[in-house]
Formats: structure tokens, sequence, C-alpha cells
């Protein structure tokens, strides 16, 4: 072989082996085959929330007392008790079904619709179950993780859970009870109006929690991910295995 096949042979073994070394250098997550559409969305929902949706949250705390917002909050935590207690039932936590129906009852009643949370006054738990949670009660797995637009972190159970909580939702059948409607229109507004609300004033709510985010990780988007799954798997095991110090809640 002469001089020049040789350094050429030994620079292509060369070249080879940095690839593979490369390669083994780089874990690919299960959980993840299809990252680069992932980061894309996260990076437009990043910018959505970032011009669109954070400027408005920030206008809505300005303008709106404290104790307003803190009723608009109590009134949609209330609702979502319906759902809590629906779960609780469909996972047989009965002891809870009964916890979650009568905190619901209470608040409804003493507590104006919800506006007061008179549960909490009298060391009533606030539960949080959903029918992602059900299902994985169920031994349903979660699947891959999927970034929606505008709703973020999920996956295909998440997605079929958010579902069975929108057919839990009161808010989407209001306007058609309250008013009687056969035109939908309405009735859409209504609903639609009343779930913007609830965005607005959850992301109100969470305002400083950029914060946490960006000072958390390097990697802004491996950091949601796994807080993700990591918040999901400690609410579907109620914490079974898991420190819950070291679980960030990102759902919102």
């Amino acid at each position: 072989m002469s001089q020049k096949k040789k350094v050429l042979a030994r620079l292509i073994s060369a070249m080879l082996a940095t690839s593979l070394v490369a390669c083994a250098g780089v874990v690919k997550d299960e959980r993840d085959p299809i990252e680069n559409w992932n980061r894309g969305v996260q990076t437009f929902n990043d910018h959505a929330d970032k011009y669109v949706l954070k400027p408005l949250a920030t206008g809505y705390r300005w303008i709106t007392p404290s104790f307003v917002d803190t009723g608009v909050t109590n009134v949609f935590s209330n609702i979502n008790d319906i759902d809590v207690t629906i779960n609780d039932l469909l996972q047989f936590k009965l002891h809870q079904t009964g916890l979650d129906g009568s905190r619901f009852l209470i608040n409804s009643v003493a507590g104006i619709g919800g506006l007061i949370d008179v549960a909490e006054m009298i060391d009533l738990p606030k539960h949080k179950e959903d029918f992602d949670q059900t299902l994985g009660v169920w031994g349903i797995p979660s699947g891959p993780y999927i970034v929606l637009p505008f709703l973020g972190s999920s996956s295909p159970r998440a997605i079929t859970g958010r579902v069975g909580d929108a057919a839990m939702n009161p808010l989407n059948y209001v306007g058609i009870g309250l008013l009687g409607l056969k035109s939908g229109t309405t009735a859409s507004a209504i609903s639609s109006g009343s779930n913007a609300l609830k965005i607005l004033d959850v992301r109100a709510d969470h305002l400083g929690a950029e914060k946490v985010f960006n000072e958390a990780a390097e990697d802004h988007y491996q950091f949601i991910k796994n807080s993700y799954f990591q918040q999901r798997d400690y609410l579907v095991n109620d914490g079974e295995g898991a420190n819950h110090d070291d679980v960030m809640d990102i759902t919102k």
C-alpha cells in the first residue's frame, strides 16, 4: 500500500472512531422521539407567552383588585372540584371522593358559589385529580412526549385526558344550560370566554414562575420536559417513590 493510501486509510479510521465516540456520548431520550418538532413548538409557545399571554396577564393583574383575583381563582378551583370528585370515584378513592364532593358542596353554598374557600378554613384539603391520572392509575402508559401549540407539555394519554376533563367541565355546558340555546354560537362564546378567563387568571398567578425556569437549568426545554414527567408520575402514584420537594408542578 502506498504512503498516500496509508495516510488516507488512517484519516478515515480516525473520522469513523470520532463519529462512534460522539454517537456513544449522545443518549437519545426514548420518551421524546419527535424532539426537533417539540423544541420548535416550545419556542413558538415561549414567544406566544412572552408577547401575548404574559402582557395580558400583567394587565389583568394590574387592573384587578387582589380580592377579586382571589375570588376568580377560587371559583375556578371550586368548579374543578367536580372533575376531581369524578376522577376520585373512577380511581376508586372512595374516602377522597367524599372529601372532595363535600368540599365542592360547602364552597358552593357557604362560599357563595366558590368565591370564598370555606373548605380550606375548616381544613378540607384540595386534591389534584384529572382524567390523565385516572388513565395512569388504570395502567395506561403516558406514551411519548408531545408539546402542543399554546397548551404546552403533553402526551397521547394526556390528550385523551384533556378530552375527558372537558366532558366533565360544566363550563362547557353552562351556556346551553342557562340560556336553552338551540344554536351553539352564543353558548360556545360563553364557554370560550370563561375558559379564556381561567387561562388568564392562572397565568397571572404564575407571573414569577419564569424566573425559576430561567435559573433552573441551561436547557429550558429539557427542564420543562423532565419536570412534566416527574409531576405526572408523582400524581399518578400519589407521591409513592418520589420526594415532593423535588417535584415541580409546571402544569397550569
